[in-house]
């Protein structure tokens, strides 16, 4: 079941929208303005999000922003707005399509449908292994495998996997990670980083204090290291 946040102001287009996302099996959930749009794509991670620009108290423009600094979520404005600069200044910031109101919602669920097609792993990055073919983490099935047997992992040391398994090779700062699995507001729980790191190192690696495929790479953030021999 795909999980959709509709961050909209008006109640009454509010309630159009839940009724019909609900009614074709996803589960929807509101946000009536940006603070709590920004707080619940931080604790909810949607898969698509719905989102008006003229909010109550901070711009969409400002969510839009406030997201894409740790999420690649597709999001879909749906504003009454419908003058060029106000739509290129929204895709500039990170959106992916823009809908114009009043709009047919069969138009607008087919581009929802679109959203989420361009939001799932394409089967050539759905899955990764490690070179030396111990490691294996399916991102399509949520599901890591060491030596050919399941790993239990829990659901924050998953979304931790997830993030390393999308971006191999790459150094991820600690602030990068920590926005991207427990929120926005966070970013000096360091502590929260080298706990959770340990126990994947545990459950991962050959050797859990000689670590070849989780990196740190001091002051700066962690690696994960795929090709390592």
């Amino acid at each position: 079941m795909s999980t959709v946040l509709v961050v909209e102001d008006d109640a009454n287009i509010a309630r159009a929208l839940l009724v019909n996302l609900r009614a074709r099996g996803y589960r929807a959930l509101h946000a009536p303005d940006g603070t709590r749009a920004l707080d619940l794509a931080a604790h909810e991670h949607p898969d698509v999000i719905l989102l008006d620009l003229g909010l109550p108290d901070v711009s969409g423009l400002t969510v839009i922003r406030g997201i894409r600094g740790w999420s690649r979520v597709p999001i879909l404005i749906v504003s009454a707005r419908q003058e060029s600069a106000s739509k290129i200044e929204a895709l500039d910031a990170g959106a992916d399509d823009y809908v114009t109101k009043p709009f047919a919602m069969d138009e607008l669920l087919a581009r929802l449908r679109a959203a989420l097609r361009r939001g799932t792993p394409e089967q050539a990055e759905a899955a990764i292994t490690t070179a030396d073919g111990r490691l294996e983490i399916d991102l399509a099935a949520k599901r890591v495998r060491v030596a050919g047997t399941p790993v239990s992992l829990t659901p924050t040391e998953w979304l931790l996997v997830e993030q390393f398994a999308r971006n191999p090779e790459r150094l991820l700062s600690q602030t990068e990670l920590l926005h991207a699995v427990w929120g926005p507001e966070y970013g000096r729980e360091t502590n929260y980083l080298r706990v959770y790191l340990s126990q994947l190192r545990q459950k991962l690696e050959v050797d859990g204090s000689r670590p070849r495929y989780l990196i740190t790479e001091l002051g700066m953030g962690y690696r994960f290291t795929p090709s390592a021999p």
